[in-house]
This record gives C-alpha cells, structure tokens and sequence, in this order.
C-alpha cells in the first residue's frame, strides 16, 4: 500500500489559474441548496460532461421498464453495423403475444399473434409506446429467445461503462435479478442520443398507431417546452418511480435519471423542476484553451525532470449563473514518470471540484517528449527519488503523537 501510495501525485493547482478572482470569492458549492425529492438521482451537461446533480447515483434499483433502453440500443446497434435493416421482419410467437401483448395488459403496440413486424415499427413500439411485446419480439427475432438476449444487454452494458448493471429480460418486467443506477442509465441515455443520431429522433414522435390502435407517446414531459426529446419511464412496486430524460434548449443539452420517487405525479413534476434548473441557472464557462498548458508531472532519468501537460481539447465547466461555485483543479499522475517519456501519451486525468463535489474528469497527454538523460543525471534523480521514498516511508510509519 505504501508503495502505491508514494507513486500517486496529487498537484493542486492555483485556484487563480482557474477561475477570476470574484468566482472564488463566491459561496461554495450551489448544488448543496438544491434538494430532489428522488432517491437516487443524476444529471449531467453534455458538452462539458460537469456534474449538476448527484445522489446515491450507484445506488442500485430495479429499472423496470428502463430496461427497455437497454433493449433498443442493442437494436440501434445491430442496425449501425447492418447486422438488421428497419426492414427486417420478426414474428409475433405466443409467448411475445402472451406475456407483453393484448392479453397482458401492460405497455403494447398491440402486434397481433403470428403476424411479422419490421424492426423500424418495433422500434417505434418501444420508443413511443415503451411496449413489452416490442421488446420480446426483438429478443427472439435476434437471438432466439429472452435469455440469450438478456445476457447480450449486460455485456453490452458492462462495455458502455454500466458496471453496476444487469438485465434479466428485455422488457424490464418484474424477475427480481435486474438492476441498474442512475449514474449507468444516464451513460445508457447518452449513447443513445449520441451514438444514433439517425435513430434518436424515435423518442420524440408523439403517437404511434398500430393493428388500428392509435395511442400517444408515453413520456409525460414531451410538450412542456422544456427541449425534453426523450426517453423513457419506469415503475417497480416497493421502489417507486422513475424517470430517465434528455433536453436540450439554447444549444445546452441535460442527461438525467431521478429514481425512488413515490408518485406518478410527482415523478413528472420532480423532472420537470430539476430539468429546468439545470437549464436556466447555469451557463459554461471555459478554464482552459485547446492545448493550453495545464501543469507539470515530475520525471525520472530524463534529460528535462518535468513534462508539460496539456488537454486535447478546451476544458469548460457549466457553472451557476448568480451563484458560482469555488472552484479546484487537481492534477493527478502516477510519480514520477520513468524516461524516456513520448509526446502525447496519457499519463494523468485533471479533476475539476465545486466545493467537495468532483465536477468532472479530463485526461492529460505530455505535450512534448523527454528523452532519457545523462548517467549523472539518472544518478541524482536515484538519490532524490530514494530520499522521497525514505522521507515517506518515515512519516507513515511514525507513531501518532499522544494526545
């Protein structure tokens, strides 16, 4: 532990380097006044990846019919790398029909039994109606049936970064083993929006009319004037409800997912508040240039003992309009970095703070190279090195003064 311990660096950087001198003035951290109802909740602005809001985001619930996020992004996924056309036509087995069709009475398009659905009419079964038949017909038609199918959406998630996620089914229907949280569904929300961008635009049809079966979309907070175009809800009995959105308005867009909520109603009225909070109090504000030097990290042997850093693109926070937050840069690397050292290789992430609260995460490349020094050189770097490591070593180990 200790040796890991002496190989992490943490560089503060000067709070001036970051932000004027009347944001650092401010009140720290707006985000501790604000207070969801929801149990687990998670927002974030996309284009600057800043954290809005965070509570219990790990902490995992049943996502009920968000599964069916889980489903379609497989689908939109087979039809990017043309594995299926919208065309393709799966049929209607009984057990699809049975178990999420008419006779279930849950979310439907209504697919009648032995009939063949093209995938774009399925997928719009989903996206508009959250239908449970949809979903099954897809897991069938792709891999054979519902448990194979299950089991492709947790390694898919798990590749996406869900690593909290599990999917027993494909509809998000009660099996007591499925699970999600609200950090894993709004990545989920973003690589469906992000990723696909020719199959989105689904989420945000208002109706769908099928087997003569016309019927509205299911998102209530489509028409509200928010800029919400997605994406789907969710309820599990002993959990409550939940909800995972996206909006964008004056070219700011918002991923969300607010679960634990104890009313259908409240669960509309909760989003809409934290969606426009997070639309209308803040604005973005750019600490960094492309390129632009950030800080150093030490090197070992080398010809030069530091190495600039820089991001690869410019570094923006979405920030409160009235009441900014104070504002911390950390630079984080694993020291010292042993020559040679090659230009533009990761080495470090700079983590950006509002008060205790970690806003976001950014990776640092060298900015240039560091070619291997001189003996003498490496030999006073060896001594410097080993004292740091003496020095270290000593202040873990001391005893505790009395007290």
């Amino acid at each position: 532990m200790l040796k890991h311990m002496l190989r992490l660096c943490v560089c503060l950087l000067p709070l001036a380097q970051v932000v004027s001198a009347d944001a650092m003035a401010a009140p720290a951290d707006a985000n501790q006044s604000f207070v969801t109802k929801a149990a687990q909740a998670y927002m974030v602005e996309a284009s600057t990846g800043t954290v809005l809001l965070a509570k219990n985001e790990h902490q995992t619930f049943s996502p009920a019919s968000l599964a069916k996020l889980m489903t379609v992004e497989l689908v939109f996924d087979a039809l990017t790398s043309k594995q299926i056309t919208l065309d393709t036509q799966y049929p209607v087995s009984e057990f699809a029909w049975r178990t999420g069709g008419a006779p279930s009475r849950t979310a439907t398009m209504f697919a009648a039994l032995k009939s063949n659905v093209r995938v774009e009419d399925l997928v719009r079964g989903i996206a508009i109606q959250g239908a449970n038949d949809s979903c099954i017909i897809l897991a069938e038609g792709m891999s054979g049936g519902e448990p194979a199918f299950a089991e492709s959406m947790t390694r898919r998630a798990k590749t996406l970064g869900m690593q909290h996620s599990l999917f027993a089914n494909s509809t998000g229907l009660p099996d007591g083993k499925s699970k999600t949280t609200a950090y894993d569904m709004v990545a989920l929300a973003e690589r469906l929006q992000q990723g696909y961008p020719a199959y989105y635009p689904y989420f945000a049809q208002p109706d769908f009319e099928w087997n003569k079966i016309f019927q509205r979309n299911r998102n209530p907070l489509l028409g509200f004037g928010l800029g919400v175009d997605g994406l789907a809800t969710g309820f599990a009995e002993g959990e409550g409800y939940s909800i995972v959105a996206s909006a964008e308005r004056n070219g700011r867009r918002l991923f969300m997912t607010l679960g634990g909520i104890a009313s259908d109603k409240e669960r509309t009225e909760e989003a809409k508040r934290v969606l426009e909070w997070g639309l209308s109090a803040f604005e973005i504000r750019q600490l960094f240039a492309e390129n632009e030097v950030i800080g150093t990290a030490s090197v070992y042997g080398g010809a030069s003992r530091s190495v600039e850093l820089i991001a690869k693109s410019p570094i923006s926070v979405y920030i409160p309009v009235n009441n900014p937050d104070r504002l911390a840069a950390r630079i984080v690397y694993h020291w010292p970095l042993p020559a040679p050292v090659e230009a533009d290789r990761e080495v470090g992430t700079l983590r950006l703070f509002a008060g205790s609260r970690l806003l976001r995460e950014v990776p640092l490349y060298t900015k240039a190279a560091v070619e291997e020094g001189t003996l003498s050189s490496r030999a006073v770097d060896a001594v410097l090195e080993l004292g740091e490591t003496l020095l270290f070593s000593w202040l873990w180990d001391k005893p505790a003064e009395p007290t």
